[in-house]
């Protein structure tokens, strides 16, 4: 995103299946009943429907500067109330939520952590954004946004069943703040470019 504050990614659209070889299964590990567990802490991933979506969560009120202004500090108000938690269901035995997420970026070649088990991504009334790039004049937009994914997965280890399930996370969040003129090339910049600017506008019309 433009002016990003914490990681985001750019949205996009993946679908496909790929299989991911780890470590691989270590078999019995000592027949103790314990050890299955840790037997399989490694597998086999294959993933399928993997979905990212970006997601508007905060928008500032119009921006309009009369005079050349070469810093500005724009407030960025929750829409909604949805607080973000990655969830994990089906998790394998020995894997757990945090294991299989980190499978998924790995999968994703994420240049960043996804969010795990602990995160959480709520609304701020303090948050905001800060520009001080350049003269800005005329009509702005500004905005803050959520980079989700979803992923269905099959693990397996060794001769034991597969396992099914279903992760849901993000890849990071950031905001952004553009003039009116230039479309954003973010699903979360159009929109916050067809809220907030004048119509007629090449960004409210990139809308």
């Amino acid at each position: 995103m433009h002016g990003m504050v914490g990681r985001a990614c750019t949205a996009g659209l993946v679908i496909g299946v790929l299989v991911t070889g780890l470590t691989g299964c270590t078999g019995d590990a000592g027949g103790d009943g314990d050890g299955k567990a840790e037997a399989c802490a490694d597998g086999t991933y294959t993933w399928s429907d993997v979905r990212r979506e970006q997601r508007l969560t905060a928008l500032a009120d119009p921006i309009r500067f009369k005079k050349k202004t070469g810093a500005y500090t724009s407030r960025l108000k929750p829409l909604g109330e949805t607080v973000y938690r990655p969830s994990v269901t089906g998790a394998p035995e020995g894997v757990g939520a945090a294991g299989v997420i980190k499978a998924l970026g790995r999968h994703l070649k994420a240049e960043e952590p996804l969010a795990g088990p602990s995160d959480t991504e709520r609304p701020e009334d303090d948050h905001f954004f800060e520009s001080a790039t350049g003269t800005h004049q005329g009509a702005y937009y500004a905005w803050a946004a959520i980079d989700l994914v979803d992923a269905d997965f099959t693990h397996i280890c060794g001769g034991g069943e597969p396992v099914k399930g279903h992760v849901r996370t993000w890849e990071g969040t950031g905001a952004g703040f553009l003039p009116c003129s230039v479309p954003s090339d973010e699903t979360a910049g159009r929109l916050a470019a067809q809220r907030t600017c004048p119509a007629g506008s090449e960004a409210a019309k990139g809308a």
